[in-house]
């Protein structure tokens, strides 16, 4: 992707200056080529003309990531909010905000934080037309916020193996859910699915109806106990491990939040 201005001078010098003020450059950062030559005046009184250059610069699909970071938090009145930019060939670029109007941009549960990246992410990948990663995250909110959801999701696996009811999340992002997902997937006895379209899409936590279950009564140690007596499949043979194997579910094919963006 290539942005460039034209710029105008009494001298080449002053249009190449005039072009790098509209692009937010200094003149080391871009490439030149002149279109008009400056021409002085006959007898100082007819003809003439000023210089004109074009100056350009190729930009990267993280120049173009923190340019429009930039745009929005103008456009949404937040001077204060400073931004840290680190690329990396693994984990794409990472825009850190720091500054005192940075809760404007988290917004509900991260959900205008997570918006602006999606954003961002799309404006990123249309520079090389190729996927390229792009995380917005304010200190360490969204570490924060996947140990939230690790917590939440533990704990209602928990809940669905000793009650039997399946309980609904609040929609959320295919990396939230991915999270979620995860989580459940560790808990014996429990299981995870995910319901609704586009934004309602949301995760059930449920008990797994594959998982056997615990029998109560005569087989345990009193009113309420388990049956401990050995498994035994078809044949007669005991200590046969009936547990399902289960594979994690996957939701936006691992490539972060939202998952890939393709152009």
């Amino acid at each position: 992707m290539i942005r460039e201005a034209i710029g105008v001078g009494d001298t080449e010098v002053e249009a190449q200056e005039d072009a790098c003020r509209q692009l937010g450059v200094e003149t080391y950062e871009a490439e030149f080529e002149i279109i008009q030559r400056a021409e002085k005046k006959i007898l100082g009184l007819f003809g003439g003309c000023r210089a004109k250059v074009r100056a350009y610069i190729k930009a990267t699909p993280a120049d173009a990531a923190e340019d429009f970071v930039r745009n929005v938090l103008t456009a949404m009145g937040l001077e204060n909010i400073n931004l840290d930019i680190k690329e990396s060939e693994e984990s794409g670029v990472v825009i850190d905000l720091s500054g005192e109007d940075v809760g404007y941009v988290i917004g509900r549960r991260g959900e205008t934080l997570d918006a602006l990246q999606y954003l961002t992410g799309l404006v990123a990948n249309h520079v090389d037309n190729s996927y390229y990663k792009v995380t917005i995250n304010t200190g360490d909110f969204r570490e924060k916020r996947e140990k939230t959801l690790e917590i939440l999701g533990r704990k209602l696996a928990f809940k669905a193996v000793k009650t039997g009811y399946k309980t609904s999340l609040e929609p959320m992002n295919p990396y939230e859910r991915r999270i979620i997902h995860t989580v459940v997937q560790k808990v014996n006895g429990a299981t995870s699915w995910s319901e609704g379209e586009n934004l309602n899409r949301h995760v059930v936590i449920g008990p797994d109806p594959k998982a056997p279950r615990a029998q109560r009564g005569r087989g345990g140690r009193g009113r309420g106990g388990y049956d401990r007596r050995p498994k035994r499949n078809f044949e007669g043979n005991e200590n046969v491990d009936n547990t399902p194997k289960r594979a994690p579910i996957n939701e936006g094919d691992g490539t972060g939040l939202y998952g890939r963006i393709d152009k």
